[in-house]
């Protein structure tokens, strides 16, 4: 029993070894994180897959200008004169081609369908940019909740050394019963504010491993891999990255497809022309055909080439289909229209909101530093003599509320400013480090 008892507790070490390392968070910069969030997201396929789509719908038109071949056969027996199946005649071997020589229809349909791909580009690099400021965010969350959780637990280290010293005071009956509670409550509160912070940052590996396929047990920040956030613009941007949006652009490009796809409509009333040709190897023996013409005038080897002219003059649906596109051109243009002031309006809210949180930034900053020194100054009076140890204790909670008031101003404004990147069109360049 002893070698087994030896090689169980030599697995069970490996195995505890094992979980420790697996435990062990791997530090992720955030040019990876954004890098794999482009390269594994859901988001990021679908744009793909959209663009993807959109390529090979503008191909599926493009090549009815190549002639299409089939080669078939139409075996049957025939009575009496042979009728064709399925608009050929029966036959051994047959080959069938066509393709579009002049449709305009079908000239507007490929213009929007190129304008339409053109749309997806521009959709897709709207996705990627809301991913990549999806990771930003959630990646500078997280370094805000690692940041705050050292200060929580060394919060919580004094905490406990003041309930100790608090507990020795009574007794030594220096202070009352009741600053017992206070203390506890002092330590109540970290405790919580501590539980938040630990559940956070647990939701934010959480949703980082979603977006970049990382193992969220695996994640962590690296305050020293975001680069510094560029100034903001001075002047009135908002109309001009209304037009470099690709939200705006993609609009824009739908209600150009829109148009051009309306102007088809209307022009599949005019006349078309289509190449066409046939060629078929027909069965003397299965089929009665001698019987219908002159002796000797039946030939097994047949062809036909020639242009299919259709004029559709007269088609009441399709115009009312016309009248639908048009309308359906009208309501693009105006949806692109909409898309354009609302982009324009969000630049100008973030820009005065940027400029809004960097004052509550600086108010946030300034009332920690005049907190820090009250509280330096009431340890100083405490150890002189002249101070009451609840004193100090309301001082310390007040200098840990307003640093986290600074911590949460400074993320607002952060968020902000990572916003305000991508209206302008400069998030992947500062993510990159790109200048």
């Amino acid at each position: 029993m002893k070698p087994v008892l030896r090689y169980g507790s030599l697995l069970l070490l490996v195995l505890t070894f094992l979980d420790l390392s697996s435990a062990i968070a791997e530090p992720v910069p955030l040019q990876r994180a954004v890098q794999m969030a482009l390269t594994h997201s859901a988001v990021a396929a679908a744009a793909s897959a959209d663009e993807q789509r959109a390529y090979q719908s503008y191909r599926e038109i493009r090549n009815q200008y190549i002639p299409q071949f089939s080669i078939g056969s139409g075996l049957g027996k025939a009575w009496g004169y042979p009728l064709s199946l399925e608009g050929s005649a029966p036959a051994i071997f047959n080959v069938n081609t066509q393709s579009t020589v002049y449709n305009p229809a079908i000239r507007d349909f490929l213009r929007a369908a190129h304008t339409d791909w053109q749309a997806s580009t521009a959709q897709g690099a709207d996705q990627r940019n809301q991913l990549i400021q999806d990771t930003v965010l959630s990646y500078a969350e997280l370094v805000k909740w690692m940041d705050s959780l050292e200060r929580l637990r060394q919060e919580q280290s004094d905490a406990s050394r003041m309930q100790q010293v608090v507990d020795a005071r009574i007794q030594e009956g220096v202070d009352s019963p009741s600053e017992s509670n206070r203390a506890k409550l002092a330590v109540a509160r970290v405790r919580l504010r501590l539980s938040q912070a630990l559940g956070a940052i647990d939701v934010l590996r959480k949703r980082l491993s979603n977006l970049t396929g990382i193992p969220a047990d695996s994640i962590d920040a690296v305050r020293d891999s975001m680069p510094m956030l560029p100034e903001m613009p001075k002047d009135d941007f908002a109309d001009r990255v209304a037009s470099t949006d690709p939200a705006v652009q993609a609009a824009d490009a739908q209600a150009a497809a829109q148009k051009y796809r309306a102007r088809g409509e209307h022009r599949a009333l005019w006349p078309t022309a289509d190449f066409a040709g046939q060629y078929a190897l027909l069965s003397p023996t299965l089929t009665d055909y001698q019987q219908f013409f002159q002796p000797g005038s039946f030939q097994r080897q047949n062809g036909t080439v020639g242009l299919v002219l259709r004029l559709n003059f007269l088609n009441e649906s399709q115009r009312a289909r016309a009248h639908a596109a048009d309308a359906a051109a009208v309501r693009a243009q105006k949806d692109a229209e909409t898309a354009r002031n609302r982009t324009s309006e969000e630049a100008l809210r973030l820009q005065r909101s940027v400029e809004q949180l960097s004052a509550a930034q600086q108010v946030a900053d300034l009332e920690y530093q005049v907190a820090q020194s009250s509280f330096d100054a009431l340890k100083v009076r405490l150890d002189a003599g002249t101070a009451k140890f609840h004193e100090v204790e309301d001082a310390r909670e007040q200098l840990n509320d307003r640093y986290n008031g600074l911590l949460d101003a400074s993320f607002e404004l952060q968020r902000a400013r990572i916003a305000l990147l991508r209206v302008t069109g400069e998030l992947a360049k500062w993510v990159a480090g790109q200048k």
